[in-house]
This record gives structure tokens, sequence and C-alpha cells, in this order.
């Protein structure tokens, strides 16, 4: 497997999974979109196609890692080299950048209908001491966060990051366990369809506290991106909460290969 088939299957690859799994999020969220509040099982679903997209893609070029813990993962558990791994994660962030962009150009004309809705804006405004909304007070971060990346129900850093561990080890040992990097083929038909399915698994079982990030590209990219985009009214990008999609996903990688290899 060459450098530029790891940098074009998981750029790609990964451009698409944020595509899709971004687009879901913004056709729930934002006004004007005829998927409108269609609720959490859309949103699980859509994750787990936009995974199942990505991984058809790029399976047969770069083996559709697609994610900084999947690699650590195979890397950790032997399957692929470490001297690629700064490839990977590089292209990997690269992707999910260009992918939030996507959501953000397809989605255009609901964002600036979204962000400048004054339903939307005092929903986001910070509470007087009298329950009243504060029409000087700035909106709260994240009226359209939620569309690029991740953030918990109850903020608990320490569950919070436990939640992202145990969520994405299940999602690593799922796919370690299925050899898919043998040989160098890549992610198998097959494999790309249980993943996907692993992930709905994982939305709908392990979302709930924190919108399961299990990616730091999935979360941190379109959060970098979310803080750059001209977007009128959009809030802060929470950077105080940013480390632990990162962190979390990381280690739980890590700790599904040692698990594996152990056993």
């Amino acid at each position: 497997m060459s450098s530029h088939d790891i940098f074009l299957g998981e750029t790609i690859g990964t451009a698409v999974l944020i595509l899709l799994g971004g687009g879901v999020c913004a056709a729930v969220t934002l006004k004007r979109s005829k998927a409108l509040n269609a609720g959490w099982v859309a949103i699980t679903f859509g994750w787990g196609f936009a995974v199942l997209t990505g991984a058809y893609l790029a399976g047969g070029v770069s083996g559709a890692h697609l994610n900084p813990a999947v690699t650590i993962g195979l890397a950790i558990e032997g399957g692929t080299k470490w001297s690629d791994v700064p490839l990977y994660l590089a292209s990997e962030m690269l992707g999910a950048m260009i992918g939030a962009v996507l959501v953000w150009l397809v989605y255009y004309g609901q964002f600036q209908a979204h962000l400048t809705d004054p339903e939307v804006l005092a929903a986001h405004r910070t509470d007087g001491d009298e329950g009243m909304v504060d029409p000087k007070a700035a909106p709260k971060a994240g009226p359209v966060l939620g569309i690029f990346s991740t953030g918990p129900e109850i903020r608990n850093p320490i569950q919070n990051l436990m939640t992202e561990i145990i969520a994405t080890v299940v999602l690593v040992l799922a796919i370690l366990t299925q050899g898919l990097n043998d040989g160098g083929n890549g992610l198998g038909v097959l494999g790309a369809l249980i993943t996907s399915l692993v992930v709905v698994g994982i939305g709908l079982s392990l979302g709930g506290p924190t919108g399961y990030a299990i990616n730091p590209v999935r979360d941190l990219g379109p959060r970098i991106v979310h803080a750059l985009l001209p977007l009128p009214n959009k809030g802060g990008s929470d950077w105080s909460y940013a480390w632990i999609p990162v962190v979390g996903p990381l280690i739980g990688g890590a700790l599904a290969a040692f698990i594996y290899k152990l056993f």
C-alpha cells in the first residue's frame, strides 16, 4: 500500500464519512430542512450509513481506517506499520475538515435561515435573573455546534471520558476481530457492513451521554471548521470540552488493541 493510496483513500473516505454523518445532523437540526426533528434514531442510522459508504470507497485503497483510534489500534495490533501512522492521521484530519465544509455548502441556506431566526437565537441566549431572555446576552456555545461536533448532556469530564473510551473499545474490538487489515486487502464488503451496524448499535446504546464521537477527527476536524466558518450567531466552539472526544477514543483504540492481543 503506497503513501499515495493511503492519502487518497483516507482523505476521500473520511470526507464522505463526515459529509453524510454531519449531513444527517444538519438535516435533523436546521430549520427549513425536510428532515427537521427526525430524531436520534435517524442520526444513528445516518452515521452508520456514513461509515458504510466511506468504508466502501476507501476499503480497497487504504484499508478504510477513517479514524485515528482505528489506526492506533491496528498499529498496536500489528496490522498497520507505525511508519504509516502519521500519514493516516493527517489524511483523516484533512478529510474530516473537507467533509465539514461540504456539509456547510450543502445546507448553506438552512444555516443562514436557522441562525438568523429570532426564535432560535432567543433559545440560545443567557436567561436573566427572573428567567426572562436577555436580548443583550451573547448566544450560548453551539446553536449549531452539534452539527459539527459532539457535546455531553451532563458535563462530567470523568464520566464523559469513560463513555468515549468504552464506546471506542467496542468499535475497535469489533474491527480487530474481523481481521480487516489481513493481507493488506483493507476493509472488505462484509466487514464494512458489520462495522457500520456496530456504529449504529453504539449510537443507540452508548451514544446518549456524549453523542458518541468514537473518532478524534470526526469531532476535532469539524469543530475547527465550525470555529472558522463565517456563520452568523454561531456561538462558541466549546473548546473546554474538545479534548475529551479526542483523548477518549485514542485511549479506547489502544485499549482495544491490548485486549485483542491479550486474549
